[in-house]
């Protein structure tokens, strides 16, 4: 099976091929025998109801600072030209995002979408958790600043992030003798219109924030990443130091909670995000960790994934 298959990301310049998830996702598709097509989100575009895309040639190598070439630039149909499309490109989750998540829709399932555009724009990160019973620590999401500090009066010990942030980018732990919090919320309201989602503080996160990578709705491994000394935020965008861990039961028991979810809804390639015992977020936009998860446990995630795309096919 030879497939054409179009990256819908980033420029190919700005990814640390080290640690970049679609970079490995390209490397073994191009292993495999598949014809690789880069392009731009803003290289998107419905015209005369039919999505087309100014898309070139891709090989890659891995090679660090000369880890990709381009060839020449043309409009190709995506309906009819390609055969996958990886919607890779990193949040934040707007409207432009949400806008490309249209345009893609007039594809799938006849291009397979990796993940189902509809239901990336359907479940947001932050706000699909909230689905599932039992799994996440106490939560508020609203703008009302009244219903905020009556949720810090009960929990005291809060964590504050924007609702569709990423890469751990507005995120405040907001302890219960910092004076801060209503100049946070203003400063929110400055620059966003979104709620904010408000969270019991989980001190679990010191030993770390578990990212679990699940295909097709099945769990396949785990990294731990630890927080820097002096850091709530255990990103490895913000210094987070990834390391190997196991499952554990209540790992498990999560999994088998959203997976048939994620398997109904199209969401093959998902990076769940789990402190102590509970589950923060679910990644569907460009989810990361396989890397790093498949140097820990000597596993190719990449190959398990596309042995399930071309399952799919």
């Amino acid at each position: 099976m030879t497939l054409k298959v179009a990256f819908q990301m980033d420029p190919m310049e700005s990814i640390d091929i080290a640690g970049d998830s679609s970079f490995a996702l390209a490397l073994e598709a191009q292993e495999r025998g598949h014809k690789l097509f880069h392009y731009e989100p803003k290289n998107l575009s419905l015209s005369q109801l039919k999505p087309v895309a100014k898309l070139r040639s891709l090989t890659v190598q891995n090679i660090t600072g000369n880890h990709f070439s381009l060839g020449e630039q043309r409009i190709a149909d995506l309906k009819t030209d390609i055969d996958v499309i990886l919607m890779r490109q990193d949040p934040p989750f707007d409207m432009s995002y949400i806008t490309a998540t249209h345009i893609l829709e007039h594809v799938h399932p006849h291009t397979l979408v990796i993940n189902n555009p509809t239901n990336v724009r359907n479940t947001p990160e932050k706000l699909f958790v909230t689905h599932f019973e039992n799994v996440m620590p106490p939560t508020l999401i609203t703008s009302d600043e009244e219903e905020i500090f009556g949720f810090r009066k009960e929990f005291k010990d809060i964590i504050v992030k924007p609702l569709f942030g990423n890469g751990g980018a507005g995120v405040f732990h907001i302890k219960p003798n910092d004076e801060n919090l209503s100049s946070l919320i203003e400063l929110h309201k400055t620059f966003y219109r979104e709620p904010l989602m408000i969270q019991e503080y989980v001190p679990a996160v010191r030993q770390g924030d578990k990212r679990i990578i699940l295909i097709d709705g099945k769990p396949v491994g785990a990294v731990n990443r630890v927080p820097a000394k002096g850091e709530a935020r255990s990103n490895m965008h913000v210094g987070g130091k990834p390391m190997k861990c196991e499952l554990t039961a209540r790992d498990r028991e999560i999994c088998e909670i959203i997976g048939p979810s994620l398997k109904e809804k199209g969401l093959l390639f998902v990076g769940i995000d789990v402190i102590g015992n509970y589950l923060t977020e679910i990644n569907v936009t460009s989810p990361t960790g396989i890397k790093e998860l498949s140097r820990f446990e000597g596993t190719n995630i990449a190959s398990l994934i596309w042995d399930a795309i071309e399952k799919k096919l």
